[in-house]
């Protein structure tokens, strides 16, 4: 059976990619903020049929906690099969604007802690020698863009520091997915209008499922996101500049 730490469990895509491996019999061990949310993610998977669903409260920004979260994961699960790491929060961009020490937050948050986070659990999978991390990233880290530049910042930090390891650890046998969702239905994107692009949660976890199984390195979800992100990189910075996007 697999064994799976979940970083960020009480976000929307990890509960949903949570449930499938719980269906799995996976053993799960759950982290995230808010302890009650966790009890009862916990008592949920361990319905679906998860053979073990620990839970660790920890605020990711807290990084002097980071070590004791990873020690008490390791010493639960042994060796540790698929990493997701999935905290985050969507900026305000027009407060962040406005605000420094709310935009240094919100790079913390998506951004260092996550990369603080990779540090220590790519040194312990290297010694492993076996497993796969997969970090959300998102669409919004491939060009910054007027409207969520803080938050784009942040992911694109990520993607490059996930792209380094991945080929760092290439030779260790341990395998980095970079997944770069576009449009999800989430409590953080409840104020949003949806259109045709948009996506439930439970989409994105099963492409992520499928990645993992394949090895694959960097995920769009859904797919036709890398097409649509593939001419708005192409775009020239003269006409790009000039674009209400």
């Amino acid at each position: 059976m697999k064994k799976i730490l979940v970083i960020g469990a009480t976000s929307s895509i990890a509960q949903e990619t949570s449930k499938i491996w719980a269906t799995e019999g996976a053993e799960l061990f759950l982290v995230g903020r808010n302890a009650e949310q966790l009890d009862v993610i916990s008592k949920d998977m361990k319905i679906r049929g998860a053979s073990k669903a620990l839970i660790y409260p920890m605020d990711a920004n807290d990084f002097d906690m980071h070590l004791p979260m990873l020690n008490a994961a390791f010493e639960s699960l042994q060796n540790i099969d698929v990493v997701l790491i999935a905290h985050g929060t969507l900026s305000d961009q027009e407060k962040c604007e406005q605000l420094v020490s709310l935009t240094i937050n919100e790079i913390k948050t998506n951004g260092l802690s996550v990369i603080a986070l990779l540090t220590q659990l790519a040194n312990r999978l290297e010694s492993q020698g076996t497993g796969t991390i997969v970090v959300l990233s998102s669409v919004a880290g491939d060009r910054g863009r007027q409207s969520n530049y803080v938050y784009g910042s942040a992911k694109s930090m990520v993607s490059t520091f996930l792209s380094g390891m991945r080929q760092r650890l290439n030779k260790s046998g341990v395998n980095i997915l970079t997944v770069k969702p576009g449009f999800v239905e989430t409590p953080m994107t409840a104020s949003f209008t949806k259109g045709v692009a948009w996506v439930k949660p439970d989409r994105v976890a099963q492409d992520i499922h499928k990645a993992i199984l394949r090895k694959k390195s960097v995920l769009y979800t859904p797919q036709f996101w890398f097409y649509i992100m593939l001419v708005v990189n192409h775009i020239p910075e003269t006409i790009f500049k000039k674009l209400k996007i």
